[in-house]
């Protein structure tokens, strides 16, 4: 599968782990939003289902275990090279999810990890999704928790 320039839109998810009143943000260390911040995610393999998919990325990303994945939004994020050929297009499905355990690590997909208050967020330099998604979900997160 092609990420970029592909032949067709690619599903990923994006995992939204809430505790205490702070958001799991991830460091991106990959195109496309290299080195801008969002939440842990990726790709949903052949035969795997979102949800499972969820439950994956944030053990490799992060090193914690979760369960229990909610959907909350869909965000689409289309890229465009300079001629307005689509360089990049993925369809993301953003899930919550509950914690179960481990330990906090940065994996080989995210430059850092970060434990961020949601009245702080927008002050980081976020991708361009989700800065849209975390604008239209701000109150609805508010009211999440992931602690056990």
């Amino acid at each position: 599968m092609r990420r970029i320039y592909p032949i067709q839109p690619i599903v990923g998810v994006g995992a939204i782990i809430i505790c205490e009143g702070k958001i799991l943000l991830e460091k991106r260390k990959n195109q496309p939003g290299k080195g801008k911040w969002s939440v842990p995610g990726g790709l949903v393999e052949l035969g795997e289902s979102v949800e499972q998919t969820v439950i994956r990325e944030v053990k490799e990303e992060t090193s914690l275990d979760v369960e229990k994945p909610e959907h909350i939004d869909i965000v689409d994020n289309v890229i465009r090279d300079e001629n307005g050929d689509v360089r990049y297009h993925f369809v993301i499905l953003d899930y919550f999810v509950k914690l179960k355990g481990g330990e906090l690590k940065a994996s080989s997909d995210a430059e850092e990890l970060k434990w961020v208050l949601l009245n702080e967020v927008e002050k980081y330099d976020l991708t361009k999704t989700f800065r849209a998604f975390f604008q239209r979900n701000r109150q609805k997160l508010g009211k999440l928790n992931s602690c056990l």
